[in-house]
């Protein structure tokens, strides 16, 4: 996320003893940009010349549905509404991530033995048996369970759907406990690596259905459900929230759908979902290519949205969040969101880097954005698509102005030789919270091409002067992300 309120001041009109750090100028002898094709790896498109089909829903299992154990919490205190729909929460001093939920504790299923409690066990046509808790936060406007797993009969199938929906995602126990071993050899500790986080599907109720072979020891199930992520801000429905997501990104954002020269490059991009201790937080990422068009998912957002593979592993994207036609608020009917998380790759915060693989394929009609990885100069022209708010699709444009050395606290203005982030003045549009992670994209020829992910800054409608900072590729991809993308023969 932007983080919008600490960089107003820093780099803000009228603070007398930091605006000549944030100014323009100051880039050194950057060297002659390299535009040759040694330094880029360009973008694919592999649904050109097909036609393209809505993906179908997922049905619920064969069978009639079990009888769901109802489990219930309160609403939040109205109190502390307000202030949350606020909150600002610094990530180990590289940027705010903006909040939608906190976590909650669910006191009757905190332990094993209390969620096997709540299940009522009931025979299949096909020989096994299933059983359901319900569980509903009352004003939530999203529920994602957290499951504190430590084993499962062999055999196991989870479900999680709304009662009163249709979508359900199904994982099998083996991916469960495959996702909770990648956290710990990731180095993750604690309940947190152990825990697994259920899609929410945009109300105050989610079930988790459990499907065990008949003659599986139900003393193996080792699992509860501790904990809960409230939703007090709905990543879709705008009307009861304070961040809403249709509409109400500031009135200078540029609708990126008024903007067909950036189809492709919109199809790349992703609003990205995740919790982290409970918390829920919304982030832009982009879907990008290697040198061998090989199709495999890499992801790229920012270190302060997503720096432990815990975190990675509850990430859903959303694919194709755009309006339906220019300046509308419909969206966008092809609109598909991918559960399964994702494999943290790399995180680094001094190019506030994340860069992971995503663990289920994307959708038909995605583009693998281009990269750029030779230098870029003061003066370039460059745009960002992303989701600010979590909003529909947003388009900005503007000129690279200068080379900055960034952290939480402070911007200073640097070289191109010694500076890690690119800073960035708009004359189209602008970014708000929810961007963070947003790719910044360099023109080259008829295509655009990655240079640099955005940590934050403050620009905005109200401050169109203001500078917003993306950490640099292509140090990032000198570092590590060439062992991926363009690996040596």
């Amino acid at each position: 996320m932007k983080f919008r309120q600490s960089m107003q001041w820093v780099c803000g009109a009228g603070v007398a003893l930091v605006v000549a750090a944030c100014g323009g100028g100051g880039g050194g002898d950057a060297p002659a940009p390299d535009m040759s094709t040694a330094n880029r790896i360009e973008p694919f498109d592999p649904t050109l010349g097909k036609a393209l089909k809505a993906a179908p829903p997922l049905p619920r299992a064969a069978g009639a549905a079990p009888k769901a154990t109802p489990v219930r919490l309160g609403p939040l205190a109205s109190a502390a509404l307000p202030s949350l729909k606020n909150k600002v929460v610094p990530s180990q001093g590289t940027g705010v991530r903006q909040q939608i939920g906190l976590a909650r504790s669910v006191a009757a299923t905190a332990t094993s033995s209390g969620l096997r409690a709540q299940l009522q066990w009931s025979p299949t046509e096909r020989g096994t048996q299933r059983a359901a808790v319900s569980f509903a936060a009352q004003g939530a406007l999203g529920v994602r369970l957290g499951l504190l797993v430590r084993a499962l009969p062999a055999g196991t199938t989870l479900r999680f759907y709304a009662q009163a929906g249709e979508a359900v995602f199904e994982v099998s126990g083996q991916e469960v406990l495959g996702t909770i071993a990648r956290n710990l050899q990731a180095g993750d500790t604690g309940d947190a690596a152990r825990t697994y986080w259920s899609p929410d599907f945009g109300g105050a109720e989610t079930t988790l259905e459990l499907e065990l072979p008949a003659n599986a020891d139900l003393a193996q199930l080792d699992i509860a459900v501790p904990s809960l992520s409230h939703f007090y801000v709905s990543p879709d429905r705008a009307a009861q929230s304070g961040l809403t997501k249709v509409g109400e990104a500031a009135t200078c954002n540029i609708d990126v759908s008024c903007r067909p020269d950036s189809s492709s490059e919109s199809r790349s991009v992703a609003r990205m979902i995740f919790v982290e201790n409970g918390s829920a937080f919304v982030c832009t990422g982009t879907l990008l290519n290697d040198a061998q068009s090989s199709s495999t998912p890499y992801f790229l957002s920012a270190n302060h949205c997503v720096s432990t593979q815990a975190a990675a592993s509850t990430v859903t994207t959303d694919w194709f969040y755009r309006s339906a036609t220019c300046n509308t608020n419909e969206v966008n009917a092809g609109a598909q969101r991918l559960y399964g998380g994702a494999t943290l790759l790399y995180a680094e915060a001094a190019t506030d880097t994340a860069f992971m693989r995503l663990n289920a394929a994307p959708p038909a009609g995605i583009v693998y954005a281009g990269s750029y990885f030779g230098a870029v100069v003061e003066g370039a022209g460059a745009l960002s698509i992303h989701h600010p708010q979590g909003d529909l699709q947003k388009y900005s444009e503007g000129v690279v102005k200068q080379f900055n050395n960034c952290t939480f606290e402070t911007c200073q203005v640097s070289t191109a030789q010694d500076g890690r982030f690119l800073s960035v003045g708009w004359s189209v549009g602008t970014t708000e919270g929810g961007s963070s992670g947003s790719s910044l994209f360099l023109p080259i020829g008829s295509k655009r091409y990655v240079v640099g992910q955005l940590l934050g800054g403050a620009a905005s409608c109200q401050n169109p002067t203001g500078y917003d900072h993306y950490g640099r590729y292509d140090l990032a991809f000198q570092a590590a992300l060439r062992n991926w993308l363009k690996p040596a023969p």
